[in-house]
């Protein structure tokens, strides 16, 4: 699979939601495995983009190939412009994490399917996944959001153009999305 969504000039830069900064709380970026793990994939990704949709099983499939030698990191690049959903599940996303549920609404988010990101859907997740549904939209979410976007101001400064990024090893990854591509880069000796 290769492909990714960009926003509408390929630019990535956005303007912040709402016009006062509020104080962000504390919380762990999202991150699966042993943090000593030797191995580690990072993607930048949109619950809205297509392209991320498919690299989700992908990820899952590589993730459990590797167990412990992996630890992977989610970053939020909701790309508002083209898919005017993926901001609000993205917040939804982290409202999870505060609630200890991160991984389980990123599940519920790329579930099979056409994405079901709507204010109601998001409502739904939580309860599928045991979160309360208003703590994950508007306004309850005020609290992540400038967090969501600084993320993603900070993914662009660092050349994030689209979704989904990936960074296998701190390096940058341009291959393929595929189970035997991201095995062979993420470790040649366990591919061949």
């Amino acid at each position: 699979m290769r492909g990714s969504c960009r926003p509408p000039g390929g630019e990535g830069t956005r303007r912040s939601v709402h016009e006062q900064a509020r104080p962000a709380p504390r919380t762990v970026r999202p991150r699966a495995g042993p943090p000593d793990a030797e191995l580690t994939l990072v993607e930048y990704g949109d619950y809205e983009c297509p392209y991320c949709r498919d690299a989700a099983p992908v990820i899952d499939e590589v993730r459990a190939r590797f167990g412990d030698r992996l630890r992977f990191a989610f970053r939020h690049f909701p790309l508002h412009e083209v898919h005017p959903h993926a901001l609000a599940a993205a917040v939804a996303a982290e409202m999870a994490g505060l609630e200890g549920r991160f991984w389980e609404m990123h599940a519920s988010l790329f579930a099979p399917g056409p994405p079901r990101l709507r204010q109601d859907d998001l409502r739904e997740h939580a309860a599928a996944i045991g979160v309360p549904p208003e703590r994950v939209v508007w306004p309850a979410t005020q609290v992540v959001e400038d967090r969501v976007e600084a993320g993603f101001n900070a993914a662009v400064r660092s050349g994030v153009r689209g979704t989904p990024t990936l960074y296998v090893r701190g390096e940058r990854y341009r291959g393929d999305v595929t189970v035997a591509a991201l095995t062979a880069a993420l470790d040649p000796v366990v591919s061949s």
